[in-house]
Order: C-alpha cells, then structure tokens, then sequence
C-alpha cells in the first residue's frame, strides 16, 4: 500500500522535482539538478544528424527532453532505443513515448544492455549521462562499446557542461575525431555538445611512416 501511495506522489512530481530527488539519492547517476532545455535538447538532436537507417540509441533519457527534440526532428519512435537506469524515470519515458522502446539497464555496460539488438544497425548514440562522474577507464570502454555496435559510419553525441572534452584527448587521439559545439548560453548551466566519430584507417605508407619513426 505504501508503495503504491509513494508511486502515485512520483507520478504526480515535476520534472524537476524528479530530477532533484535522483540527484540526491544517487549523485553519482545523476549529473544534473533539472533536465536539459529545449536550446541543448536541439543542439543534441541536430548533432544526431538527421534521421538515417538504423536504430537511435539515448543513454540516460532522465524524463525526455532530448527525446522529444530527437522526435521532433522527424525520428520514428519505433526506431528510438532508451537506456536508462532510474527505473522512475524509465516510467515516465514509457507513459510518454509509448511506441519507442525504454530499457532499464546500466548504459556503462552496452554489451550486455543492449545483448537483444546485437546485429541490429545503430546510426547515433545520444548521450545525458554524467560522464565526468565517471573513471576515464569507464569513459573508454563506454565509447569502444558503442561503436563497436555502430560501427564506421556511427556517432556518438554527449553534452558537458565543462569547456574541455568529457572523453580525454588521449583517449581519442588517433582513433577518435571529437568536433565541439558552440556554447548554449541558454541552458542551465550553460553546455556543449561533443559529437565524436571514427578516425579513418590511416593510409598503408602512413602507417609504415609511423613505424619507421618509432624505430
């Protein structure tokens, strides 16, 4: 009875409220005290690209702001795969999106949140989660998985609200492109939006280069 008393209360709270209350009970997962403006949810969607084949993938949806922009940028819900670990939130995605499909799950391990869409094409993934909260070991290993899932064409969207890149450079150097967007005053606190794609197979003489300059 209780449980269902509270459930009621969380369906009845804010999106805000909701986010200060994850905020609070797990700081670590919860990288923000309100989800992102429609000016960062935007830039997010547009840094996507516009919608190609193959499944969208947000890790860390919160209550939605950016699926909406990704949504109203002319995605097809069907298409659209929500990672997200507060399962609160994962309720409200659902209530909200019915058609799109919403996992609960740890976004820090893909190959096993994601085991069911193995195989399937993946163009993006798009990203709210607290990377800085996260070992740079963690940060590696989220980007590896998760174009090893979309391979050569994929790209992976992440927004910060700090002025340096939330994957390290030397992480990304010399297998990793990071292009940064323009500050979003507008949001609160101001972010930007990170996309990072493939680096291209270095041509064959390069990489003799290479070799020959290290010996």
């Amino acid at each position: 009875m209780h449980d269902q008393k509270g459930a009621v209360r969380r369906r009845g709270l804010g999106d805000n409220a909701r986010f200060l209350m994850s905020l609070m009970s797990t700081p670590h997962l919860t990288g923000a005290v309100a989800p992102s403006g429609r000016a960062l949810a935007r830039a997010m969607a547009a840094a996507a690209g516009p919608p190609a084949e193959g499944l969208v993938i947000e890790l860390g949806p919160g209550t939605g702001p950016v699926t909406r922009a990704l949504l109203d940028g002319g995605l097809d819900r069907r298409r659209l795969v929500m990672v997200e670990y507060n399962p609160d939130f994962c309720r409200v995605l659902q209530d909200r999106y019915a058609g799109a499909r919403v996992i609960e799950g740890d976004a820090y391990d893909l190959p096993r949140t994601l085991a069911e869409y193995a195989g399937e094409r993946v163009s993006a993934f798009v990203s709210s989660l607290p990377l800085l909260n996260r070992p740079e070991r963690e940060r590696e290993k989220l980007l590896r998985d998760a174009f090893a899932l979309m391979g050569a064409d994929g790209v992976f969207v992440q927004f910060t609200y700090g002025p340096l890149s939330p994957i390290p450079h030397e992480i990304c150097e010399g297998r990793y492109s990071a292009h940064r967007g323009r500050p979003i005053w507008a949001n609160l606190p101001p972010a930007r939006v990170w996309s990072y794609r493939l680096d291209p197979p270095a041509p064959r003489a390069d990489m003799r280069r290479r070799r020959e300059d290290r010996a």
